[in-house]
């Protein structure tokens, strides 16, 4: 049977602040339940078990999610421990936290902890025995398909397809499992005691100083700057090109050594 572990933390709903199932590990949640029969999914968070948004979860279709009680730590260490005892085939994770640091680096540092290969913005993956055949978003709508063999840690973005909705029935119905994680086991946390979080705030544009003199001056200071460039009017065909073909060598699109166009038959070549 495929065992496959996903990682799940508190997101932050964007408008209320709220604590909310976090958008990009529900969608590594959704890419492990549609997986066939033959794959049993460890749900698995590190924080507080009391937490409410755990339930959003749990209301996805999962009968137990998995706890580790761990505050004010760096829970790397926690989990790397954790699914060292699993030891899952396939790591799902979001790509990123939606709040703390959220720097990203939490499936590398497992990964690299595990011994196992890492492949980021994954929307598919269909396992085929001691490997797994990945689908891989790219740039523009792209996509890319690899072929990796177990285990393997796959980050999840917003490529993948979105989660399901939670139903409230399942989601009561649900069990979170809690394990304990003694102080000793965990490290010192990667967020100084002595910072604040804050939410950010859109800097304000810094505007060109005031030109001193009379209004029309001021004025013209202020008016938008033009694009520079030569106006010719009454030129002839030949005339023409020559200075067509003068600005392309300037914006470097064009070069010395290419073909210049012909010209007319009264005048010489250009």
């Amino acid at each position: 049977m495929l065992e496959v572990a996903v990682l799940l933390s508190v997101g932050r709903h964007p408008a209320s602040g709220r604590a909310v199932r976090a958008d990009r590990d529900a969608r590594a949640l959704e890419l492990a339940l549609g997986l066939t029969d033959g794959a049993r999914v460890h749900a698995i968070h590190a924080g507080d078990p009391g937490e409410p948004a755990l339930r959003d979860y749990l209301g996805m279709g999962l009968a137990e999610l998995t706890v580790l009680a761990a505050r004010d730590c760096d829970v790397a260490g926690v989990l790397a421990a954790h699914l060292g005892r699993l030891r899952p085939a396939v790591v799902l994770a979001g790509s990123r936290a939606e709040c703390g640091e959220a720097s990203g680096m939490l499936p590398y540092q497992l990964a690299h902890a595990l011994g196992s290969q890492l492949i980021a913005n994954v929307v598919s993956i269909t396992p085929l025995g001691a490997s797994a055949r990945v689908i891989q978003a790219l740039a523009r709508g792209g996509r890319r398909a690899l072929h990796a063999e177990l285990p393997l840690t796959l980050t999840v973005d917003w490529a993948a397809s979105p989660a399901r909705m939670s139903a409230y029935g399942v989601a009561r119905r649900g069990r979170i499992r809690t394990i304990r994680i003694a102080a000793a086991a965990c490290s010192a946390p990667l967020i100084p005691a002595d910072w604040r979080e804050r939410s950010a705030k859109v800097r304000p544009r810094r505007l060109r100083p005031l030109v001193q003199g009379s209004a029309s001056e001021r004025l013209r200071s202020i008016a938008p700057v033009r694009a520079s460039g030569a106006r010719l009017l009454d030129l002839d065909p030949p005339q023409a090109a020559r200075v067509i073909w003068q600005y392309l060598l300037d914006e470097g699109l064009a070069e010395a050594g290419q073909p210049r166009p012909a010209a007319s038959s009264g005048e010489g070549g250009l």
